[in-house]
């Protein structure tokens, strides 16, 4: 057949328009031999044109065709081809679906027959019907071939659409359940002096259990064992194990016909570091005592399916019972927030976005959040104890436990995405989740899935379009009924009862559930516009707040946040249509107390949380602070009025900091969490005190302005010392400062030290007096004298002292010293001052490097607060901040003279500089910083949860629970977090020890 030059022939144009895409190499199949009966017969192009891939099929049968024994055979399987639609619709849909199943025919061309009977029977098989397919199997590779065998009509009928998803998935638990007896059959053949001795049976689990396999998985099993009558116990078990062993391997090992499936049993107690096979008692022995919240709900799907059935029962019926105890152990909600925190990390960057089983939107969300509500609620309703997702599903919005909408878009989804995996599975048979990247595969998987417009465009938007559902209702489906049960506003639905309303939130982490659902009712009950965007917005705000530490605090602080804003036109439109915002303001409203203490004494600062391009929570710059700040005080009226605007500003951005601190910290769905923690405490340090310092100036502004005008007889500045000076201010930090002034031209001095004195004490007194802004306390303790010396000091008397009186200790100090506001020529000039003094030309001499050992001693064993634990105190304990700082800082006396870069009033650059000049080690440079940022994150940590300065961990589990989350530790790891501390702390001191302490000169 050659059509005219120039012009494609008209079998061409049909192949194309029937779905062919390499319409030339269908050409040449169609002209084989094997075909030429039925070369132009409309009929099979029709049949082939329906198929999933067309080109595919017409390959494979031609390959069946050639593989056919005799001409007469090849017209047998022709004619009935023809004749027989129902034989049609099914060899060609599974040729064109699965290269896998038609090698299969190739090698067996006889098999072809399984498709062709359409009795009643042959649409539902159950077990039995496979049983009797499988009989004929004698050993494990008669075995695979019966199984493929089976599989080509589960197969068939999937493709066809004879049967839905969750039928073929049931037909495929099924057969996996003839096959296990099959497997076991043979095994207790090969030995039938063990199969004497014991009772074995076999437990299935996973999707096998839950009726609802997979085309290629691992079939998850347990096994338990007993000895049989008059048998000693010990040899059972062993018999037991054999046979269990040998059942394995019949399934997974591969042969001539390829392997089945591999068997798992890594489900069992201890997993596979435990026994293949225990006794009932002792699986009981250990599910009371040492089981883990995942081995309960993985039993839920727990079910008998080979050996001693009757035995597999008594299993089922003795653990049961503690699955439904499960929600009742202490530390269930620990547990299922592990749970719950996605896994994503496990999974290849490059495949998350094409991941259908542990992707975001992927089956396992659904099953997850499934089983959760059937652990929660399946206590006192028996209905909802199904092993199968989709039957869980229906039961739980029969009851009320989830509104029949979700559960109808979640049933659509998971119906979708499990048809997807199904017919990426098939094509090859192989176990992956993984949506494949080749269009022509995509384009076949569209196909079978009746998306023929657009196959490969369409396939992605509707996998898209399921997946956002479901991503977008996990969260809701745990809360939605909780206001559906407060509100009671729809009718015809069921609700969920009182009760069970309170066990679903003690589940998710709410300590309080009737607080919580009298918030809930406050939120969102009503008709009015409010209460409904509150209804849209709380299921996710819900299970953001559950998530953290500390749930309860989250929702009432939420409620206070909207008592105060919910009459604002903007407040519910940001958290509404800005999702960054709401999660924002869920993670600050839960993460401790100082955030939302901040928020609530000034709540519009809620809008700093919704800036979508990130600009509202990046902290502003110094001149930008000082800029507002003076701007605030120039327009009020008195210092008062002008030092309460100067607070106000401070407690913004005071809450600002702390707020892109705990996003940083606790990351949000579009942004992980921040890996770099000295990048967090930097930010935290610079922000702080860049912020005390526009403070200051801003106040010594009023105070000035307010006593003498526009200029005081005398110039005045401010010095920053210790972490002030430092730039590492945190949360609850005082100002450490030092008080210098120089009198005007012609002014006496006594005029001038009693208004600078004037100026220190109306500053201080002003930044601390009673409001609803934090204080700033100022600590002028590190002056010349300490607390018996005057508040301020001339230039002239700072010289004249520290020539003639200064201790080691001052200069020590002074290494932190660094002009913040006031007269800057002055402030450079007492810097000029006091450098010779804090970075010495000939270092330090071997009695003051004595004795700056002997005041750390001294402080170590006089200042730690009694009871406090030494190892976990961040500031004095063992490898603590003191340890560090003092280790860097006898460095920059030693070596500053010298060294350039030592010359800097903050710890991690002048630790950077003594590593670059070599006078500590890479390594011992690294340990020192990352236990200064540790401890530094964990002061910062207390201060964020409880509200008020600290510098150990707190004692109060929630509390601890929340510095963990913090810190990066999900829940149940507080125990980590600790030793993780210690275990820093220690490699910490062992470096001050040889450094600080060590007799050789570095």
């Amino acid at each position: 057949m050659t059509a005219a030059p120039g012009r494609r022939s008209s079998t061409f144009t049909r192949l194309l328009r029937h779905g062919f895409t390499d319409a030339s190499a269908a050409e040449r199949l169609l002209d084989s031999v094997e075909l030429a009966p039925l070369r132009d017969d409309p009929v099979l192009l029709e049949a082939l044109g329906a198929t999933a891939d067309p080109d595919l099929a017409l390959l494979g049968l031609v390959r069946l065709l050639e593989a056919q024994p005799n001409p007469g055979a090849r017209r047998e399987l022709l004619d009935t081809l023809i004749a027989a639609k129902p034989l049609r619709d099914r060899l060609l849909g599974v040729l064109g679906a699965s290269t896998a199943l038609a090698d299969h025919l190739t090698r067996h061309p006889d098999d072809w027959h399984a498709l062709v009977t359409y009795e009643s029977r042959d649409l539902h098989p159950g077990v039995e019907e496979f049983e009797a397919g499988l009989a004929g199997a004698t050993d494990p590779v008669s075995l695979r071939v019966a199984y493929r065998r089976c599989l080509l009509s589960i197969a068939a009928r999937d493709v066809c659409g004879t049967t839905g998803v969750a039928e073929s998935a049931a037909e495929l638990a099924d057969l996996a359940t003839a096959t296990l007896r099959a497997a076991l059959a043979l095994a207790e053949e090969a030995a039938p002096e063990d199969a004497a001795l014991c009772r074995l049976a076999v437990i299935a689990m996973g999707k096998c259990g839950g009726h609802e396999l997979n085309y290629v998985s691992d079939v998850d099993v347990i096994f338990v064992g007993e000895a049989a009558e008059g048998a000693d116990e010990t040899k059972a078990i062993r018999a037991a194990t054999r046979l269990a062993s040998h059942m394995m391997r019949i399934c997974s090992e591969t042969t001539v016909e390829g392997s089945i499936w591999p068997v798992d049993a890594n489900l069992r107690p201890e997993g596979r570091n435990g026994p293949l096979v225990r006794t009932l008692s002792s699986h009981l022995a250990y599910y009371q005592r040492w089981a883990k919240t995942w081995e309960f709900q993985a039993l839920l799907k727990a079910r008998p399916v080979a050996g001693d059935l009757d035995l597999g029962e008594e299993y089922v019926a003795a653990v049961q019972p503690l699955v439904w105890k499960a929600a009742e152990r202490e530390n269930f909600v620990p547990d299922v927030q592990k749970m719950r925190r996605r896994v994503v990390e496990n999974i290849p960057a490059a495949e998350v976005d094409r991941q259908l089983k542990l992707g975001p939107g992927g089956l396992r969300d659904v099953e997850f959040a499934v089983q959760l509500l059937q652990l929660v609620h399946g206590r006192a309703d028996t209905s909802l104890r199904s092993g199968t997702t989709l039957d869980a599903l229906k039961a739980l919005a029969a009851g009320g436990y989830v509104g029949r909408a979700d559960a109808a878009q979640l049933d659509e989804a998971y119906r979708f995405l499990r048809s997807m995996e199904h017919r990426i599975q098939l094509f090859r048979l192989r176990r992956t989740h993984l949506v494949p990247e080749d269009e022509a595969e995509l384009r076949r998987i569209g196909r079978s899935l009746g998306l023929r417009a657009d196959p490969v465009a369409d396939l992605h938007r509707e996998w898209r379009r399921h997946a956002t559902v479901v991503r977008r209702l996990h969260e809701k489906l745990f809360y939605r009924p909780l206001l559906d049960a407060v509100a009671q506003l729809a009718t015809g639905e069921a609700r969920l009862s009182a009760e069970a309303a309170r066990e679903r939130l003690v589940a998710l982490g709410y300590d309080d559930p009737a607080s919580a659902l009298r918030h809930l009712e406050a939120l969102a009950s009503g008709v009015t516009r409010k209460a409904a965007i509150q209804r849209t917005l709380l299921p996710v705000m819900l299970g953001w707040f559950a998530d953290s530490a500390d749930p309860d605090a989250g929702l009432l602080n939420f409620r206070k946040v909207s008592d105060a804003l919910g009459k604002t036109p903007w407040y519910l439109r940001l958290l509404r249509d800005e999702g960054a915002a709401a999660q924002n303001l869920a993670r600050v409203l839960s993460a401790g107390r100082l955030a939302p203490d901040l928020l609530m004494r000034a709540p519009e600062a809620v809008a700093l949380l919704g800036d979508g391009d990130g600009g509202g929570l990046e902290p502003r710059s110094r001149a930008h602070l000082e800029q507002e700040i003076l701007a605030a005080v120039n327009r009020a009226d008195g210092a008062a009025q002008a030092v309460t605007a100067a607070r106000g500003v401070r407690r913004r951005e005071l809450f600002r900091t702390a707020a892109v601190d705990i996003v940083g910290s606790y990351g949000t769905e579009e942004q992980p969490a921040e890996a770099d923690q000295g990048a967090l405490v930097d930010r935290v340090g610079a922000a702080v005190s860049d912020l005390t310092a526009a403070t200051l100036a801003g106040t010594l502004r009023a105070v000035v302005r307010d006593g003498w005008g526009d200029d005081l007889p005398t110039r005045f500045a401010i010095i920053g010392m210790g972490r002030f000076g430092g730039h590492e201010l945190g949360y609850g930090s005082d100002a450490d400062v030092l008080f210098v002034h120089e009198p005007r031209d012609g002014v006496e001095e006594r005029e001038a030290s009693q208004a600078a004195s004037k100026v220190v004490s109306e500053m201080r007194r002003l930044l601390q007096l009673p409001s609803a802004d934090p204080p700033l306390l100022i600590d002028a303790d590190l002056r010349p004298e300490g607390k018996s010396g005057p508040l301020v000091r001339t230039l002239t008397s700072y010289e004249a002292y520290y020539r003639r009186w200064s201790l080691t200790w001052e200069s020590h100090a002074l290494l932190r010293a660094e002009p913040v506001a006031g007269d800057e020529d002055l402030g450079r000039r007492f810097i000029e001052l006091i450098d010779p003094l804090r970075y010495p030309a000939d270092g330090l001499a071997d009695e003051a490097v004595r004795e700056i050992r002997r005041l750390k001693a001294r402080m170590e064993s006089e200042r730690l607060p009694r009871g406090a634990d030494p190892k976990l105190h961040a500031k004095l304990g063992p490898g603590g901040l003191s340890d560090v700082e003092w280790t860097v800082q006898l460095l920059q006396l030693r070596h500053g003279s010298s060294e350039p870069g030592l010359r800097t009033t903050r710890t991690r650059e002048a630790l950077a500089a003594a590593r670059a000049a070599g006078l500590i080690t890479d390594e011992d440079a690294a340990i020192l910083d990352e236990a200064w940022v540790l401890a530094t994150r964990v002061r910062n940590a207390v201060m964020l949860v409880r509200g008020r300065a600290g510098d150990t961990f707190p004692t109060d589990s929630r509390e601890l629970a929340a510095v963990g989350r913090y810190l990066g530790y999900g829940p149940g790891h507080v125990g980590d977090m600790l030793d993780a501390y210690r275990r820093t702390a220690r490699r910490a001191r062992a470096v001050v020890e040889e450094l600080f302490y060590g007799v050789a000169e570095r």
